[in-house]
Order: C-alpha cells, then structure tokens, then sequence
C-alpha cells in the first residue's frame, strides 16, 4: 500500500489552521500518511503544527525539502521505496527534488487549491 507524503505549510496547514477539507479527502484514502516539513520544533510551533492527524517528518533544515537527500533519508526513516510513495507540496523546487529521488510529485497550488486535481492525482496514483 503506497504512502501519501503531504506538504506541511501552505498544503495541509494555512494561516488559518489545519484545512479540514484537505484531511477529510485524506481520510477517504485507507493509506498511511505523513506530513513532511523543513520546521524546526520551534517553527513547527509558530506555524501551529501541533495536533496533527498524521505523523509529521522534519531534518530541522538539514536539509530542506528542496534537496533530495531529505527525501532519500525519509525513506529510509520509514523503510519505504519511491514507488511506494507519492507527495503533494506547493513548492515546485520541492515537487522537483522528491522526483529526483523517485517519488511520484504533484504540485499543488496553495492559492487555488484545486480538490478536484488533487483528487485525481491521488486517485491515479494510488491505483498505479
């Protein structure tokens, strides 16, 4: 069973708390899902990741998303293989690195924030 990688800030996580719409489309998925992160604790602090519904992922900036190491190292922090694996994030340099490492990528427009997309991509994904 693949899992869901999900941007943390600007994706699951706006200014104003955790998008409920965003996890109620999650919860529709029986697959494990993690929250990945560049945040340090007192940044994960600041932009109010705290009382996730998922487990959340973070190198504390060494390195950021935008490196592929990041990606290369969760997977190995949860012993899962890139084919086992797909992320949606609004960064595109992020989409970019995690495709470097293998992982199916979606970029997700923080402004529009298209479910439908989303849904679609997931929904792909997850059948593949």
């Amino acid at each position: 069973m693949k899992t869901i990688l999900v941007d943390a800030w600007n994706t699951l996580i706006t200014k104003n708390g955790i998008d409920t719409d965003m996890v109620t489309l999650l919860d529709k998925y029986t697959n494990p899902k993690i929250i990945v992160t560049n945040a340090n604790a007192e940044e994960q602090q600041a932009f109010g990741m705290v009382n996730l519904p998922y487990p959340l992922y973070s190198m504390n900036h060494h390195p950021d998303k935008t490196d592929p190491y990041y990606f290369e190292s969760l997977l190995k922090a949860y012993d899962l293989k890139p084919h086992e694996t797909i992320y949606f994030e609004h960064n595109s340099d992020a989409v970019a690195s995690a495709a470097s490492a293998g992982i199916k990528a979606l970029w997700f427009d923080k402004d529009l924030r298209d479910f439908k997309k989303l849904k679609a991509f997931l929904d792909a994904s997850l059948q593949a």
